[in-house]
Parts: C-alpha cells; structure tokens; sequence
C-alpha cells in the first residue's frame, strides 16, 4: 500500500489586519503519495505559494487538519515545526538560497549538521548528493564562482542529501535559462523515477505537464 506523504484537510489561512481580514486559502484538500510527482499552478495571488509555505511547515494554517509524513502537525508550536521540517522536507528555491561565503559542499552539509548526523555520514551524503547531481568536481566551489544551473543544483544536492520524504521546489526554473532548466528538469524527473516525492510549485505549463497531477488554483480553492 502506498502511504501518504501529504494529507492536507479543509485548509484555511486568514490574515487579520485588525481591520480587515483577508482569506487566502479557503478550505484545501490535497493529498500527495509516497513516489508522487504533483505540479501545483496559479496566477500570482492566488493562495500557492501560501499553500506551499504551510505545506513546508513555514507557515501555519488558520483551521484544518495537517498530517506530514504520518504525523498530526496541526498543533504543533513553530519550534516543533522547525524540527519537523529538518528532517521531513527538502526545498528547492527560485533563488537558490545558498550561503555565498560558502563552498557547494559545505552549503549542502549544514542541513546535515543541524540535523545530527556524524562527520563521516554528512561527507558520505553530501558526495553522493553532489555527484547525484553531477558537481562532485565542484565541491569547494563557492556560489559566486558557479553559474546560476550550478547553483541550482547545488541546491538540489542540499535539498536530497538527507532523504526527506518529500521535495518541495518553489519555481525550480524561475532564475535560469533553457539550457539549465533541461539540466535540473532532468535531475528532479530521475529523482522521482528513484522513488523521491516531489511537488512542484510553477507558473511553467510545459513543466508542470511532467507531474502525474496538476492541481490549479484560484482565488484560494482548487479547481
């Protein structure tokens, strides 16, 4: 039988002003399964990218059910969160976020660092994540000395090194060109063919044409 990854019910999120409040997700359901490869697409304001965050434990939801991995997260404190999102989620930015001041594998060893893993184990998974994503000749490289596809999967390597259950990519390709955007394509969709749960965040039709489902969003609902 294969397990739910994501198990999201009745999601809402609301954002008070004090005097406005402002209903951006308006009673999600979405369920995402071991080895699933889902795109999730909508115009800009239309509740994706509040849906990614609470999804990825950045965020917290207004009222619904939560369960990653498993596990009931709905009540969890931010800190319990924190500690939940180390260890069960792996994101991939537009932006890459990776440390400029240092090197590609030292940028995809310090989730493993945070996440208690030994000396040996961190330089094991890091080379292997690397050369997953063919940069094991790149690994004292910083992100300025590596083009933006490189940095890219640098981020790649960082996101996969400690095995979450599910990928998170907000926009993969949104920074690079076509020729880098082939290369990481390729790397996500050999990723999910290995077994690796991705969700994909695009504004990309031809992208999200890959997933298996396309789940659109408008104005906080599917549809």
């Amino acid at each position: 039988m294969i397990r739910p990854v994501i198990d999201m019910k009745k999601i809402t999120k609301v954002y008070d002003t004090g005097k406005l409040k402002v209903e951006v997700l308006k009673g999600i359901d979405i369920l995402v399964k071991e080895g699933d490869l889902v795109s999730i697409m909508g115009a800009s304001g239309s509740g994706k990218s509040t849906l990614m965050n609470i999804m990825g434990c950045l965020d917290i939801m207004t009222t619904g059910d939560y369960f990653l991995n498993g596990k009931d997260i709905t009540t969890y404190t931010e800190e319990a969160l924190s500690d939940v999102r180390n260890k069960n989620i792996g994101f991939i930015f537009q932006k890459f976020n990776l440390l400029t001041k240092l090197t590609a594998y030292e940028n995809v060893e310090l989730p493993l660092i945070y996440g208690g893993f030994s000396k040996q184990e961190r330089h094991e998974r890091v080379m292997n994540a690397l050369d997953m994503v063919g940069l094991s000749d790149r690994i004292k490289h910083n992100p300025t000395e590596l083009s933006g596809g490189q940095q890219q999967r640098v981020a790649i390597a960082r996101a996969i090194a400690g095995n979450p259950p599910v990928i998170l990519a907000d926009e993969p390709t949104g920074n690079l060109d076509s020729k880098s955007t082939e290369e990481v394509i390729k790397i996500l969709m050999a990723l999910n063919k290995k077994g690796m749960t991705l969700v994909l965040i695009t504004h990309n039709h031809d992208i999200a044409k890959l997933a298996r489902r396309i789940v659109h969003i408008r104005d906080g609902e599917i549809i």
